[in-house]
């Protein structure tokens, strides 16, 4: 199979769902490839560029008046164009996403967990808290706790002060003394591990074609710019829903042959594959207020560990 029909055939099952989230597909396309470039877009190149994924111009348009409704974007109107672009709360949110789809996954673990007491709070504020935390992996030990073997307590210092809640939550840190074995089957519960690797298997084996017809040296493990974007923004879209359930656990809580390791290889290798050749096509069709996207930030490059070229021999990704 060639690289080219590959990503058709990526396309085709994107397009043939039931249900087609243009607004999440909106969401991955601005942390994507707009944040990290300005962060502001002119809305017909939106309509331009999701035309492959099957949205049309009307769709975009209802998904991004939802997106401006729901305080992630903001619009601005120059002449008879509109130009959006991320709210503050949008962009905080956005660099805290950036952060786990493209960061390391954790490796140590000093036994050590971090755990939220609720009690204290009341009903509205407690499920708030739920909610905006379990974004950062905690998940519920009990009614009134929440816990974290790793967490990232810079975002969680920011979430609970954007929260109000840095003065009534209690947070403390704790260690298991006893019964390991049913601290992992608790773990595994908690965080509903199993439908997780699930979804990451169903990941991997939907990418891996892919991933073994770019492998070649010939014109068909070749891409266009245009398809290297398409399949940039389907990697990470399919990537992000799953990544963003995942609490990122250390290996010592994890079932046997966890297959996030193996989506996380996947998806380093093959955005390490295609992202030049998206961002020369979007430096051809995006358009700004000011002309052209600019050029990524220093931080973009540092996505996945560094941006570096890959070789033919990291593209084999084993279930």
């Amino acid at each position: 199979m060639s690289a080219e029909n590959a990503c058709l055939n990526l396309v085709n099952e994107f397009r043939s769902r039931p249900t087609l989230r243009s607004g999440s597909l909106i969401t991955t396309v601005f942390g994507d490839a707009i944040a990290p470039r300005g962060g502001t877009v002119w809305l017909g190149s939106l309509i331009k560029v999701l035309a492959d994924f099957g949205v049309s111009e009307r769709l975009v348009r209802t998904s991004v008046f939802r997106l401006v409704k729901d305080g992630w974007l903001q619009s601005d109107q120059i002449g008879r164009r509109s130009y959006y672009s991320l709210t503050d709360q949008g962009r905080e949110r956005f660099e805290q996403a950036t952060h786990r789809i493209y960061g390391t996954p954790a490796s140590d673990w000093n036994g050590e967990w971090c755990l939220l007491l609720l009690s204290t709070l009341d009903t509205e504020t407690r499920e708030r808290v739920r909610k905006e935390c379990g974004w950062l992996g905690f998940g519920p030990m009990s009614a009134n706790v929440l816990a974290h073997p790793l967490p990232d307590m810079a975002e969680l210092d920011v979430t609970i002060r954007r929260l109000g809640v840095a003065d009534k939550l209690i947070v403390m840190r704790g260690t298991t003394i006893k019964s390991e074995a049913a601290m992992r089957e608790l773990t595994r519960s908690c965080w509903s591990l199993d439908d997780i690797d699930a979804r990451y298997r169903t990941f991997v084996q939907g990418f891996r074609p892919l991933i073994k017809a770019l492998s070649g040296h010939s014109k068909l493990s070749q891409l266009s710019e245009k398809s290297a974007f398409v399949v940039r923004t389907l990697l990470i879209q399919e990537y992000r829903k799953v990544l963003l359930r995942d609490p990122w656990l250390p290996a010592e809580l994890l079932p046997g042959n966890w297959h996030g390791a193996a989506a996380y290889q996947l998806c380093r290798n093959l955005y390490r594959r295609v992202y030049a050749g998206a961002d020369a096509y979007l430096d051809d069709t995006i358009e700004t207020a000011d002309g052209p996207l600019p050029p990524p930030g220093p931080s973009f490059l540092q996505r996945f560990g560094g941006l570096v070229p890959s070789t033919d021999t990291e593209y084999a990704v084993h279930e």
